[in-house]
């Protein structure tokens, strides 16, 4: 087979024309396709499928890459949007949103006073800040909280972070906490995007940055604890600084995640920021592979699409143009759960596995494609007959071990002996050490 290769260079120059053609086409399937469309939906789930890719690239990273079983992301999350909802609601709709705790506490915006000052700039700066923002509190709080954890191992760990993030969601909705996360309440009319190649861009720059950490020394560390923890130790690196390393980096484009889903959704509350995110994220990267980032983004975009759009029709009663009394609400989810199976069965280690998607096997793929066609044929027909020829050996070999035994059970009744035993001596030999 043909193997096509590229310099740097190339690959540099392709990478990038990827990205701008899929930022082109967020921008044009938000300005384009008309908010009445059932095409909408492909932009909502390309909207959440950037963040979902971006958060389950943030958990592979300490799961798959690390080894570390963190079941924390929901809580890291709800902490991002929190951050950048509270401090992106304008000053004059703090009345109306803080309605039982007298405006809140904090009543300015930073996207408001940036954009009054910078117009158009201060207006994407000032939800950039936040968002960034949102992800160093979300990396301070892992970090501390990373002290005592991350000294536990496998189930206990994930329980610890489990634990941690349901704490969490009771915590943002003590009213004690209300001037500021409004308590039980949800925040709204906070700033939001207005087209999608924002979140996108957002999403992308993130899991760039991921996979040049993966892919730098720091990430050859990572790979080495997950890989052997004692070994690594015994090569010089550093445990305990490492595995904070990955888990303060994890989590803080969680925070990220959290920030844009918060903008996503246009309103935000602790009660979906269950463990039932936590596993949706978790099951991404087992869909896509753990130990892949390309893995975790195509398994993000297949579950929001799932879920969000395609299957949709199975509970509204028509799907596909079929009607049935079998397509009622939550039957949706059968068949998702369905589907799930079929691929945890069928692709144990995920779509992906641990690969990655580069230029070369593409490009390759596209080279070798008119060949690998030609000699389907006769490579099918080669596959079947050594699976016909295995199929006969197994058969043979039944046959040959039931003769057998029917010899032996015929030797056995005649009294013929099965086996000559060995002899048996009566003195014995005893080795004295010499002077």
């Amino acid at each position: 087979m043909a193997r096509v290769t590229l310099n740097k260079k190339t690959k540099l120059v392709l990478s990038f024309l990827g990205i701008a053609l899929i930022l082109l086409g967020s921008y044009l399937a938000d300005e384009m396709i008309p908010a009445s469309s059932n095409m909408r939906m492909f932009v909502t789930v390309l909207e959440k499928g950037a963040i979902y890719a971006l958060v389950a690239v943030s958990m592979n990273l300490l799961n798959g890459f690390t080894g570390l079983f963190s079941l924390g992301q929901a809580g890291f999350m709800l902490i991002g949007a929190y951050t950048y909802a509270i401090f992106t609601i304008p000053a004059a709709k703090h009345a109306d949103v803080y309605m039982y705790f007298d405006g809140g506490a904090i009543q300015w915006s930073i996207e408001e006073a940036l954009s009054g000052s910078l117009g158009i700039v201060g207006h994407y700066l000032g939800m950039l800040i936040p968002i960034i923002g949102a992800g160093l509190l979300v990396a301070l709080i892992a970090y501390l909280i990373g002290i005592p954890v991350l000294r536990l191992k496998s189930d206990y760990l994930a329980i610890a972070t489990l634990g941690f993030a349901e704490i969490l969601k009771a915590f943002f909705q003590w009213n004690t906490l209300g001037p500021i996360t409004n308590g039980s309440n949800v925040l709204r009319k906070y700033a939001t995007y207005d087209n999608s190649i924002f979140v996108v861009l957002i999403a992308l720059i993130s899991i760039a940055f991921i996979m040049l950490l993966i892919n730098s020394t720091y990430g050859r560390a990572f790979k080495a604890i997950r890989d052997d923890e004692i070994a690594a130790e015994a090569m010089g690196v550093n445990l305990f600084k490492h595995k904070e390393l990955a888990f303060v980096i994890s989590s803080f484009f969680a925070g990220v995640g959290g920030a844009l889903l918060a903008m996503f959704q246009g309103t935000i509350a602790a009660t979906p920021f269950t463990t039932t995110m936590t596993y949706e994220i978790l099951l991404i990267v087992v869909i896509g592979g753990i130990g892949s980032v390309t893995g975790s983004i195509i398994g993000a975009f297949l579950f929001t699409a799932c879920s969000e759009w395609w299957l949709r029709g199975l509970d509204a009663g028509t799907w596909l143009g079929i009607t049935s009394e079998w397509f009622r609400p939550g039957f949706r989810k059968v068949v998702f759960a369905v589907i799930i199976m079929l691929i945890v069965l069928f692709a144990a280690q995920g779509i992906m596995g641990t690969k990655e998607f580069s230029w070369e096997g593409l490009l390759s793929w596209f080279k070798n494609l008119p060949a690998n066609l030609k000699a389907a044929p006769a490579k099918n027909k080669a596959k079947a007959q050594a699976k016909k020829e295995a199929k006969a050996r197994d058969k043979a070999a039944k046959a040959q071990a039931k003769e057998d035994k029917a010899n032996s059970a015929a030797k056995a009744a005649s009294g013929e002996k099965l086996f000559e035993p060995l002899p048996v001596y009566d003195h014995v030999v005893v080795f004295k050490e010499g002077k």
